[in-house]
């Protein structure tokens, strides 16, 4: 019989969630919890859900015996404590996007929860479930390079994405979100644990919102981009980005569907000229930094840096790694492995493409997916690459970064976290 889900929060990343988890015919939506109308409607629809197990509040769902092997709880970031401590009490599986929490408080107390209730979490830190993932670590872990010694990584978020999602967009806000770095880069830090296999022990880290600032509004901009006289200068205008760069609204998909549920050219143009997608970036309303840079230390003296920046193109993240015996370029679809015995230079395709606008990561969120159901059907989380311990680290990493930027200090991090008994 196939295992079955609940979703708590049908945005975007639930849905997408829920539709590959069914995709494949081994899991199936049983209930769905979502204060959106729109959204509530559609995703029912889709899978089929009886009236009674749909639901516009998740404490609604949380009150009924429990209706699934596992809940998907991809509400914002700021509202997954209560649900995924309610839902691992109740026994429910957990398949949690990420971040955790915005909080180191609010984190312990999701992985507390969950090892007290002895269920199963697997926070989505897809980056780790790539073909690309899969490849670089087979490499390092063959001894391809020798000892790795140091890693260079560049999150490129791309200058309209950046715009779309951290300016005009619901992670623009620390105060509604989190910091950026922890929204967009988690993955990132625990992609690179992942990689390095060492615990960090210390970190340091500069930058903040340098450019999206009311001071570098350029004279004469309007409030709105459809009514801007210098619109047609700004890298950041709103109906460039939608209606060229983005592709065409009708794609009906990310990240138009952020925008509106009308994604035709006529919808999409009334949501930029009333919703925040059409807003100037100069209008002041973000705070999250816009560049930053991450120094960490590694046990055993491996050092790797992270690079996060809104201004790049749209591309793929890309790694450089450093060993004793060769280094690996990679650029999130291949690797190009440099032998310094032979002098040969070996390109490894791996069929990805991260940067592609399919929502999807280059099929890690599929595989993410994939591994929660096997985990589910075979009562064994083997097939996860994270536990609720591993994940709390990689977050603490984030905090501490968070720290020495905000104090020009480096942060020296304590033991990794306890596992409760």
């Amino acid at each position: 019989m196939p295992v079955t889900l609940a979703v708590a929060g049908a945005g975007i990343r639930g849905r997408d969630y829920a539709r590959h988890a069914a995709a494949g015919g081994r899991a199936r939506l049983v209930a769905v919890a979502e204060p959106d109308e729109r959204r509530r409607t559609a995703i029912a629809a889709e899978h089929g859900l009886p009236p009674e197990n749909v639901f516009a509040d998740w404490r609604d769902l949380a009150a009924r015996p429990r209706l699934a092997d596992a809940m998907i709880v991809a509400t914002q970031d700021a509202q997954h404590v209560e649900p995924a401590v309610a839902f691992a009490g109740l026994g429910y599986h957990l398949l949690l996007e990420k971040p955790m929490a915005p909080t180191e408080a609010g984190s312990r107390k999701i992985a507390e929860a969950v090892e007290r209730s002895g269920v199963m979490l697997a926070v989505c830190h897809v980056m780790r479930y790539s073909a690309y993932t899969r490849a670089l670590k087979d490499l390092l872990d063959q001894g391809r390079i020798g000892d790795v010694v140091n890693v260079q990584h560049l999150e490129p978020v791309g200058w309209w994405h950046f715009a779309h999602s951290f300016v005009r967009g619901n992670w623009r806000s620390e105060r509604l979100s989190s910091p950026m770095l922890l929204a967009k880069c988690c993955h990132d830090v625990d992609w690179l644990a992942h990689v390095i296999g060492r615990p960090a022990r210390r970190v340091s880290s500069f930058g903040g919102l340098i450019h999206f600032r009311p001071e570098n509004r350029p004279a004469g901009a309007a409030d709105r981009c459809l009514d801007c006289a210098v619109e047609p200068d700004c890298p950041y205008s709103a109906p460039r980005i939608y209606f060229r760069l983005a592709g065409e609204p009708e794609r009906r998909g990310w990240p138009h569907t952020a925008l509106t549920a009308d994604t035709s050219p006529e919808g999409v143009r009334e949501a930029l000229r009333t919703g925040p997608y059409g807003r100037c970036v100069y209008g002041g309303d973000n705070d999250v930094a816009d560049q930053q840079v991450v120094m960490i230390e590694y046990e055993g003296g491996v050092t790797a840096s992270l690079t996060v920046t809104a201004f790049t193109p749209m591309s793929s993240r890309r790694t450089r790694v450093f060993g004793t015996r060769g280094a690996i370029e990679g650029d999130g679809r291949g690797l190009t492995v440099h032998d310094f015995v032979t002098g040969r230079r070996e390109l490894v395709e791996t069929g990805d493409d991260e940067a592609a606008l399919d929502g999807d990561h280059g099929g890690a969120d599929r595989a993410l997916v994939e591994a929660f159901v096997a985990a589910l059907a075979a009562g064994d989380p083997a097939p996860l690459l994270t536990d609720a311990r591993t994940s709390l680290d990689s977050h603490r990493l984030v905090w501490a970064a968070e720290r020495a930027r905000r104090t020009g200090t480096v942060v020296t991090l304590t033991e990794p976290s306890p596992r409760s008994e």
